[in-house]
């Protein structure tokens, strides 16, 4: 949500009869945005949304300012075997837990704690966990931050596994004081996996400790041997000071490259870095403007927006516009080549938006060049002097428009979809509705859609092919709250959020064994 001032339908869901070029044979879905990349695409074609399977919450502690809940949660992860597994938080900023349910069965595999506390923030942030690429034995490993920049490493499915602490400063450096550690350095973004089960992420530091840490970001192979480099060396500018918190990094197709986002703080000017995989200098650069002013926009912390790679290596990242309200706070979704020297035509909202690959198979009214579209929000806040008419749109990267609101060109919309409900808080705003809450949409080639979470509490089914909601179903009675993500799980099982919980949606089990923590 954007808070700067603060029954069932028919399915009409189709299979493909054609493979998709997009989808892997072995997959699961992996981090924040499905995917070392953030496509959002899913494989098993999602279940119907029949019933609620189980709901469990998220958050022992929410913290609402009035009737919003400005909490980021981590998203779910689902391996290979269909575990389900998510962070738990227990006080204000933590400590945490994270939870292994079995996906088809609903029975618990493992707690797994965590000390893990939250770094300084405004909105509060996530607590992102990654699953690794391949399986380490007979099963794969869950990646879950703890104090001190400290990763521990486990089995995903198995109870009796032991966890394993990743050091990215060294073992030996962090024991020889762990307090010094603790109470200084915080992972700030959700942790992406890498080839060879290696991990990425970012970390903030807030005072001094015995090595002389700086913000930056880490990379910890399978081994433990670890590489790290600093926000401020690595962009080369002095400017710099720290790392876009909430925000993963995303590694490149080839595996080759990651990409990452660099501030001085929340609210700031910002770069774009393509590093190395495996020694994280840097490649290439570019400075994050608004594409409307030329100003630099700004790198908000308060959001979500992670880099996405395309299937042609182009880079998306989402920003907020400069000046402050000049887009009706809806900010920009940036566009580069891979190498980052073209900068590309932007999508017309961004602020807290990780895009989405949409195959064009899709949407069959589609008539255009582009081998992929993409999903972003596309909201138009009243706050933001917008008509409150907040959609989702499916977008051409490459194809052109005029936007109605600031004049500029943008992506051109191959189709939108408004909320389904009209914002009571608005009541003489026949157009204002309540707003998509989603940070990363879970795309469906097997159904032709997109899954979808909304404020007004319901989760909905946008049939692309049909270009209308199909099936809906009421989690919560609704909420103003941070975006959240959405799931499908390899046996086809929905999972989103609402109001501190996340909920499991499907098809009636054969034995029902539904279960409400």
């Amino acid at each position: 949500m954007i808070c700067f001032i603060a029954a069932v339908l028919l399915s009409g869901t189709t299979a493909h009869q054609n493979p998709n070029p997009f989808l892997q044979t072995n997959w699961s879905w992996y981090c924040q945005g499905g995917n070392p990349q953030h496509t959002g695409i899913v494989q098993s074609a999602s279940q119907s949304m029949s019933q609620i399977l189980w709901s469990q919450t998220v958050d022992k502690r929410p913290t609402y300012s009035g009737n919003d809940l400005l909490t980021h949660y981590g998203s779910p992860v689902v391996s290979f075997k269909n575990s389900i597994l998510f962070p738990i938080k227990f006080g204000v900023n933590g400590p945490f837990e994270v939870e292994s349910v079995n996906g088809s069965t609903y029975q618990p595999n493992f707690f797994q704690k965590s000390n893990y506390i939250l770094p300084p923030h405004d909105w509060i942030p996530m607590c992102g966990i990654a699953l690794s690429l391949n399986m380490v034995g007979q099963s794969q490993y869950v990646f879950v931050p703890d104090a001190g920049g400290v990763v521990v490493e486990r089995s995903a499915d198995y109870f009796k596994s032991k966890p394993f602490p990743l050091y990215f400063m060294g073992a030996s450096n962090y024991q020889a004081n762990p307090a010094a550690y603790n109470s200084t350095v915080y992972i700030d973004t959700p942790i992406t996996p890498g080839p060879n089960n290696c991990i990425y992420f970012g970390f903030t530091v807030t005072g001094s400790n015995p090595l002389g840490l700086k913000s930056g970001f880490a990379r910890v192979a399978q081994d433990g041997t670890a590489t790290y480099v600093y926000a401020q060396d690595v962009s080369g500018d002095s400017n710099i000071t720290d790392v876009k918190q909430n925000c993963g990094p995303a590694v490149s197709n080839s595996g080759n490259s990651i990409y990452v986002v660099v501030n001085s703080g929340n609210f700031s000017a910002g770069y774009l870095l393509k590093l190395d995989a495996t020694t994280l200098q840097l490649k290439a650069k570019v400075p994050l403007k608004d594409p409307n002013s030329g100003s630099s926009a700004y790198v908000d912390d308060d959001g979500t927006a992670c880099p996405m790679v395309g299937p042609d290596g182009d880079v998306y990242i989402g920003v907020l516009e400069n000046p402050w309200g000049s887009n009706h706070l809806r900010g920009w979704m940036l566009h580069y080549s891979g190498d980052l020297s073209q900068t590309k035509t932007p999508g017309a909202f961004g602020w807290d938006d990780t895009a989405s690959v949409v195959p064009t198979s899709m949407v069959p009214s589609y008539s255009g060049t582009s081998s992929y579209l993409i999903a972003t929000k596309y909201n138009n806040y009243v706050e933001g002097g917008g008509d409150g008419n907040n959609r989702i749109g499916v977008l051409d990267p490459n194809a052109t428009e005029v936007d109605p609101v600031t004049g500029a060109t943008v992506m051109n919309e191959v189709m939108t979809l408004s909320g389904p409900k009209h914002d009571p808080r608005f009541p003489n705003i026949p157009t204002a509705v309540y707003e998509w809450c989603v940070d990363t949409i879970a795309v469906d080639p097997g159904t032709d859609s997109l899954i979808l979470n909304s404020e007004d509490g319901n989760m909905y089914r946008w049939n692309l092919g049909l270009n209308q909601i199909t099936q809906s179903i009421t989690l919560t009675g609704g909420i103003g709250e941070a975006y959240t993500p959405t799931v499908v799980g390899v046996n086809g099982t929905i999972y989103g959020m609402s109001n501190a919980r996340l909920y499991a949606v499907g098809d009636p089990p054969s034995k029902p064994q539904v279960r409400h923590h």
